[in-house]
């Protein structure tokens, strides 16, 4: 059996790198510029470690063929997928949400007479993000809660990432951006981790989900918000532009879209307006 030193440094060829990469673009979407090598390789060397082995292709050939070649899928997902993230994140846009969004789409569905709002977190990390709407909606809606129908669903390609959101339990660094009276009305404090509420878990649903998977995304339903933050940065230009054609698809007439504070849809689609709101951007559905 084949021995592997962790501090072996393990070099990836420009033709292994192309394969990985091309691998890797195929399953998930997620894509490596050349440039990009060296980061790749960084990342899977974990994976080689982890599989006691010391060569690329080897581990191409795990992927490809191996009889736990979709665990070890998911393990690869949750080694080359950044799951950077802290509740009330990029603050001007949950503004947004609090001030402008859910007034206005609370409005139109009063006077449809319906009382249901589906909200979509989509690459929702470790839950900080659905969480983050779920006590923002508990607030906003107060007393009237019981009366509506609201589901958030949670989404990503890291099984690891969906496994740590349905637990709740963060550090503080993952509190820095949200304001006291939301740590002390939603979170208990316990050996400095900070565990959320069951009334803010019980508000989200988590799962697995590819999204370069088309069947898997046209199982997902119609919101009227969608959260999809820091999502496009893994993607090339042409998948971009397939992805938000089907998020697009996925928005109710008159729905909101939310992307990171550092991406845009420009050259990438034209379907959704443009919305201004206080220090951010966001985008709706006409």
């Amino acid at each position: 059996m084949e021995t592997f030193k962790v501090s072996d440094s393990i070099c990836m060829s420009d033709e292994q790198f192309i394969t990985l990469r091309d691998f890797i673009y195929e399953k998930s979407g997620i894509f490596f510029a050349d440039n990009k090598k060296h980061q790749l390789e960084s990342r899977l060397t974990l994976r080689l470690k982890a599989n006691n082995i010391s060569d690329y292709d080897k581990y191409y050939y795990i992927l490809r063929y191996d009889q736990d070649a979709d665990n070890e899928l998911k393990m690869l997902f949750d080694s080359v997928t950044t799951n950077e993230t802290s509740f009330f994140r990029s603050p001007p846009q949950i503004q947004a949400l609090k001030d402008i969004v859910l007034p206005e789409l609370v409005a139109l569905k009063k006077n449809a007479g319906q009382q249901q709002l589906n909200i979509w977190s989509a690459g929702c990390s470790t839950g900080e993000e659905p969480y983050t709407i779920a006590m923002v909606i508990r607030d906003f809606f107060g007393e009237e809660l019981d009366q509506w129908d609201i589901k958030i669903i949670a989404n990503d390609i890291s099984q690891k990432a969906i496994d740590s959101a349905e637990k709740g339990v963060y550090a503080e660094y993952a509190l820095r951006s949200a304001p006291q009276e939301i740590k002390d009305k939603y979170f208990t404090n316990e050996n400095n981790s900070y565990a959320v509420s069951d009334t803010i878990k019980q508000m989200v649903q988590f799962s697995y989900l590819n999204f370069s998977d088309t069947a898997g995304i046209v199982e997902v339903p119609v919101f009227d918000i969608v959260f999809c933050r820091n999502v496009l940065i893994y993607f090339d230009d042409n998948l971009k532009k397939d992805f938000v054609a089907q998020l697009y698809e996925k928005v109710a007439s008159g729905g909101f879209l939310f992307i990171g504070h550092s991406e845009s849809l420009h050259n990438i689609s034209r379907a959704f307006k443009i919305v201004h709101f206080p220090g951010a951007l966001g985008y709706k559905k006409d």
